[in-house]
């Protein structure tokens, strides 16, 4: 990049590497600085007193570290543009970026409708904090579509979404949703971290608010926790404001590793999303699995309403077993060699965890009658992970306890 790049005019690859950079500012660097800072000093009094609102005029300058700095802005601004919205900002953790967005739109009196299918800790979230602090909460079967009008009420501030959850897989009819709740004066807030923003285009599709954790495939290599939300211009002031007065914001060597890993995440979704399609669709030709929850493989739950709105699929998934018991699970995924066990995705590793959220639903009845897990396909060799998952699901099929 020779000078400076209207990034607007490029496709979606070279957007991924060219966005939030500007080499000639800082010399030639191919990557921004990173930016160690707490005080910034001003050169006079004028200009002291003169940059409380300096966000005010669009323009990006340091005040204070806790306020953004060139390391912050560079990722904050790439991923603002790759998902189409009017700025960002960036958390210290996906779920740091779930709470401060919410607690921006919501205050003591208002309801909140929250999609069932929720990421769990965003549950506990509204059933402890947000109860406490006077917000009710409602779930709702997150396959409602245009039928949630009948679950707006006069005080129902935000409608949030996610689509696909991340633990089951529904994928939600956003434009439906997104339209019926701007004409109730709701705002739309969507965890968009399975689709990232190459995948799904929130603000097309009528998101207010989008948010990331970026701990996912933005960083993409499991070692930093990161979280990012992106709004639209008429919700940026409410977002940026309580951010700041929640003092939310993301160390710099953490943005540093999450601008590293953005530059690739196009790559790497792209093998993460064909390695997932093959092990899906070999999923389902085993006779110890029930269903697979993939909704980018034709047949699969929510898979016309994602052909319609999505760009892709990223590796995460699950897959409904034959009823078994809990030991021949547990036999199976004490076996496994590629795939680990453990919390998170969005790595370059497998990963294979059971899924229990049975008594977390509320909204609608449990719909698997098997038990379920919840894969994750890194970027290990596909036939590897067949051989290491034909192996785990022959120790399940054998189990005698």
């Amino acid at each position: 990049m020779n000078k400076k790049t209207d990034s607007s005019t490029l496709r979606e690859d070279s957007k991924v590497v060219v966005s939030g950079r500007d080499p000639h500012r800082y010399g030639g660097m191919v990557n921004p600085p990173v930016y160690h800072v707490s005080t910034v000093l001003s050169e006079t009094f004028e200009q002291l007193n003169s940059t409380d609102n300096i966000e005010d005029s669009g323009t990006q300058k340091m005040t204070y570290g806790r306020m953004g700095t060139p390391t912050s802005w560079a990722l904050e601004n790439a991923v603002a543009e790759l998902e189409g919205g009017h700025r960002s900002l960036a958390f210290s953790s996906g779920l740091g970026a779930i709470t401060g967005a919410l607690l921006a739109f919501l205050k003591a009196g208002d309801h909140l409708l929250m999609t069932d299918s929720v990421y769990a800790p965003t549950r506990r979230f509204c059933n402890s904090l947000l109860k406490r602090f006077g917000v009710e909460t409602t779930y709702y079967d997150p396959l409602i579509g245009a039928d949630i009008r009948s679950m707006l009420r006069p005080n129902t501030t935000v409608v949030f979404t996610e689509s696909p959850g991340s633990h089951t897989f529904e994928v939600q009819d956003i434009p439906a949703i997104a339209e019926i709740a701007r004409r109730h004066g709701s705002k739309v807030l969507m965890d968009n971290t399975w689709a990232s923003p190459l995948f799904f285009k929130p603000f097309e599709h009528g998101v207010d608010v989008s948010i990331q954790a970026g701990t996912k495939y933005i960083v993409g290599h499991s070692d930093v926790m990161l979280g990012t939300v992106t709004a639209t211009k008429e919700a940026w002031p409410e977002l940026r404001h309580c951010t700041w007065h929640l003092g939310q914001c993301a160390g710099p060597d953490d943005l540093y590793l999450a601008q590293r890993g953005l530059r690739t995440m196009s790559v790497r979704l792209r093998q993460h999303q064909a390695s997932a399609l093959l092990i899906a669709e070999w999923l389902q030709t085993r006779p110890e699995v029930r269903q697979v929850l993939y909704p980018a493989l034709p047949g699969a739950p929510g898979h016309e309403i994602w052909k319609r709105d999505f760009l892709g699929a990223s590796g995460l998934f699950a897959f409904e077993l034959e009823s078994c018991t809990e030991k021949a699970v547990a036999s199976m995924l004490d076996g496994m060699r590629l795939f680990g066990m453990g919390y998170s995705w969005g790595g370059y590793e497998s990963l294979l965890i059971p899924e229990n959220v049975k008594k977390l639903r509320t909204a609608v009845p449990w719909r698997f009658e098997g038990p379920l897990l919840r894969i994750h396909i890194g970027l290990e060799d596909v036939e590897d992970l067949k051989d290491d998952l034909m192996d785990g699901l022959e120790r399940l099929r054998n189990f005698r306890g």
